[in-house]
């Protein structure tokens, strides 16, 4: 995948689908060789994430745009702190604000929460991983996110890992005929992931040689004993925790045992961070 065509292409169709033929209340009201500066602020605490893609934004607006960091992805800012400054024609300034600010705030508020889960488990011996419940057309963007705020992508999408899931063991006829299945289709160096329910699908996927198994909402009794029953049979297998994932529990979670913990929700709910873009100087 070349990620420069993907993410332009990305960033062009939310311009598209917010300009469409133009935009009508700027191209009335401002001329269009008029010229401004203007500032990209924190509204609130939080991590940055996203700045490269919002510059990316303005330029594909107007090449001519100058968009310059004062925080870098990553960095924690506080209410009033300048994160970037933009120039350019006060035109594609304008129609290209809103759509950076979209991504902006999205992706630092996935980095923040997904830091939120991570600090939860520090010193601890775990990773804090992903899922695929990302937006429609954006999980690039939010997986980077996921990085930014410290965490791990999981598999990217269908086609880069087998992950074998309820549904799958359900049609397959059982965990082992699942496993055989993928096993002769797959190449050998991809892993086979299996998700199971309890202690009895837990012992099947080791014994049918699962190289992952995924503990699926369990509570936190049942998570320890399928933990060290999967060891006792085979120490290499890694065993990751998934489903109702909070900051709450995500280290009890962790103190199982287990190698990773899945959180859909560092993508689906993470509350969008506060930015604001502000126009501090118009030149004509």
């Amino acid at each position: 995948m070349n990620n420069t065509n993907f993410t332009d292409k990305a960033l062009l169709n939310a311009l598209h689908e917010d300009i469409g033929n133009g935009d009508v209340t700027t191209s009335s009201l401002i001329p269009v060789n008029h010229v401004s500066n203007a500032v990209i602020i924190a509204k609130g605490n939080f991590i940055v994430a996203g700045l490269p893609f919002a510059e990316r934004v303005f330029q594909l607006m107007d090449t001519g745009v100058e968009f310059k960091t004062l925080k870098k992805d990553g960095s924690r800012v506080k209410p009033k702190d300048v994160i970037a400054k933009v120039s350019g024609r006060t035109q594609a300034l304008l129609m290209a604000e809103r759509t950076a600010l979209n991504l902006m705030q999205r992706l630092s508020g996935i980095a923040t929460l997904t830091d939120k889960y991570v600090r939860q488990v520090k010193g601890i011996a775990v990773k804090i991983v992903d899922t695929r419940k990302t937006a429609p057309g954006l999980r690039y963007f939010d997986k980077y996110a996921v990085r930014t705020g410290g965490g791990h992508n999981h598999r990217y999408g269908l086609f880069d890992g087998v992950l074998i899931k309820d549904n799958h063991i359900a049609a397959a006829g059982g965990v082992r005929k699942a496993v055989n299945a993928a096993r002769s289709h797959v190449h050998q160096l991809m892993k086979i992931e299996v998700e199971v329910k309890d202690i009895r699908e837990a012992r099947e996927a080791v014994s049918a040689g699962a190289d992952i198994i995924m503990l699926d909402n369990m509570n936190i009794a049942v998570m320890k004993k399928a933990v060290e029953v999967i060891r006792s049979r085979n120490s290499r297998i890694v065993i990751e925790a998934s489903g109702n994932v909070t900051p709450e529990n995500v280290c009890s979670i962790s103190e199982t045992g287990v190698d990773i913990i899945s959180v859909g929700a560092l993508t689906h709910s993470a509350p969008a961070a506060d930015i604001s873009f502000k126009i501090s100087q118009a030149r004509r």
